[in-house]
């Protein structure tokens, strides 16, 4: 195996680097600009379901898709179990799993406790390119999934 000759040094940089990519990615779809969430992509970079057929491909479509968010939704992706595999100096693989607790109506204050509308897992590609690891495709599977709730009141406390 290729990655088996890797420096143990550049390994330990090259999982932290993909370890905070995928860090990076639910920041900025809860707390950022979450348009920008395609520029943590290569430029041919994609993101599927297979449970449902969507697969988004390609920096351009994946920022229309990510800025589309609905700007009143609140959001918080909890991630644990990243296990990154570093298959090369520029190849890499990981998965990590993912509570989703999110609403759509939101206007402030604190939303009630409530169950996470998805669990399910990522399984990541990852290429260093110049330098620079980035997601080449990330795959969502959802075995528990349902619907955004709306919220009735927008003014939470």
């Amino acid at each position: 195996m290729v990655a088996d000759t890797l420096d143990p040094m550049e390994r330990l940089v090259a999982e932290r680097a993909c370890e905070r990519l995928i860090i990076e990615f639910v920041r900025r779809l809860d707390l950022g600009d979450p348009s920008s969430v395609a520029d943590l992509f290569t430029p041919d970079g994609v993101w599927e379901w297979p449970a449902d057929d969507r697969r988004i491909e390609g920096r351009d479509a994946l920022r229309a898709y990510f800025g589309s968010r609905p700007a009143d939704r609140l959001s918080r992706r909890m991630c644990t179990n990243i296990l990154v595999t570093v298959d090369s100096p520029t190849a890499a693989t990981a998965t990590t799993y993912f509570a989703t607790y999110r609403v759509d109506g939101y206007a402030g204050g604190m939303v009630p406790v409530r169950l996470p509308a998805n669990v399910g897992h990522y399984e990541d590609t990852f290429r260093n390119v110049d330098g620079r690891w980035l997601l080449a495709t990330r795959t969502t599977f959802l075995p528990f999934g349902g619907t955004t709730e709306r919220l009735a009141d927008s003014g939470q406390s």
